[in-house]
């Protein structure tokens, strides 16, 4: 089973830009997108039916244009839970999960911290957000978090570690949280094939970044232990270019 996680920087805009057809090429069983800024009316639908995803599935953020994710599947899930029950958590559309035979899929878009305000409010979601996935664990322990993180783990997963060490997205306690979170029952996929360096998800519009691969691995495929033997492959896809992000993908036995 192919799952492909992409934060697309506007659903709208990504299809304007060739995503669907981009979206049939890679063919994957199950599509988690983040950042869609848009709600379900908004989005083509039928044209996402056509394109081979009949079962479509969005958590917008309350403020228009802004936030939100989705999970497309050609497979029917068993249950979709919209949200964590957290209402500071959930008014900005950050957590969408699909729940199939034998394990369960997250699409999760992870709050920056672009000022002093919001990095407060990353730090408080990052917080509840391990508190909630503590306690899910409990009831689905086979369990993938897809999406964009907002924060690099290792000085290996960003271009410039010294300049950017004082940059939300590199901060200590962002990297000490994630590195926490991986260590309390996930493993990051990618790195599980790849060790080396200069793979990453994000690139910054100014200066160049992509082309000069200036970027930020910010985007993960985190999977729960128990499915540890089941990871078949994981991998990023650069030359997918309809956002800041590019896709990355996994593939599950």
């Amino acid at each position: 089973m192919k799952i492909i996680s992409y934060n697309v920087n506007g659903i709208r805009a990504a299809i304007a830009k060739g995503f669907l057809d981009w979206l049939q090429h890679a063919n994957p069983d199950v599509i988690c997108l983040q950042e869609i800024k848009a709600t379900e009316d908004q989005i083509p639908t039928e044209a996402i039916t056509n394109a081979g995803y009949p079962y479509q599935y969005y958590f917008s953020a309350q403020k228009k244009g802004y936030s939100g994710v989705a999970i497309l599947s050609k497979i029917k899930p068993n249950l979709v839970v919209f949200g964590t029950g957290i209402e500071h958590m959930d008014f900005e559309g950050r957590n969408l999960r699909a729940d199939f035979d034998t394990f369960s899929v997250m699409s999760l878009y992870l709050p920056s911290g672009t000022n002093s305000d919001r990095l407060g409010h990353k730090f408080t979601y990052m917080d509840d957000f391990q508190m909630y996935v503590n306690t899910l664990k409990q009831a689905i322990p086979n369990l993938i978090i897809c999406g964009d993180y907002n924060i690099c783990h290792e000085a290996i997963d960003i271009h410039d570690p010294i300049r950017n060490a004082t940059v939300s997205g590199f901060l200590p306690e962002e990297r000490r949280w994630l590195d926490g979170f991986m260590k309390s029952g996930f493993i990051d996929s990618f790195r599980l094939f790849n060790k080396e360096p200069h793979h990453y998800s994000w690139w910054s519009y100014r200066a160049n970044a992509r082309n000069n691969n200036k970027g930020w691995r910010i985007d993960y495929h985190l999977v729960s232990e128990p499915l540890r033997d089941r990871i078949k492959r994981a991998y990023i896809l650069p030359e997918a270019k309809h956002s800041d992000h590019c896709p990355i993908g996994i593939e599950i036995e």
